[in-house]
């Protein structure tokens, strides 16, 4: 059981994937910080101020100024502007993603390559492919030089 184990771990997909993984977390941080703190702002401000993470809605009887009033006397919320966060953040890592994935690929590109140049030709008498520079055809013995007039 060891042994396949280490088979399992060894192969190149599972290393590919942790990298992924640890690289995928690592982006994730990044993208949070452009979304809460370069893009909401200017959000906020466009809407007159508002800030999203503030957006929500009681449960039952009281009034509180800002959800962690709300959080700390312990009252059922809906916090649809923290939802709204995340749907923004989701947005903009799928389009990071995307953006990411494109350039990947134009990159791998590889522009077509001219056709080889042939090394045969055929016979014009049996229709066999022979090299470029025969002379007798290998299959039907003929005379491949041209005849010079």
């Amino acid at each position: 059981m060891w042994a396949d184990f280490k088979k399992f771990i060894a192969k190149g997909n599972v290393i590919d994937m942790a990298v992924g993984i640890i690289i995928g977390a690592a982006f994730g941080t990044v993208v949070k910080s452009l979304v809460d703190d370069v893009i909401m702002p200017p959000i906020g401000k466009l809407t007159g101020g508002v800030d999203f993470s503030n957006l929500f809605i009681t449960l039952g009887p009281g009034s509180y100024a800002t959800l962690d009033e709300a959080k700390k006397a312990g009252a059922a919320t809906i916090n649809y502007g923290v939802f709204l966060n995340n749907v923004i953040t989701f947005f903009i890592v799928a389009f990071a993603v995307f953006l990411l994935v494109r350039a990947y690929s134009k990159l791998r590109e590889q522009p077509e390559a001219a056709p080889a140049a042939p090394t045969d030709k055929e016979c014009p008498f049996c229709k066999m492919r022979v090299p470029l520079g025969a002379t007798r055809c290998g299959h039907c013995t003929s005379d491949l030089t041209p005849v010079r007039v």
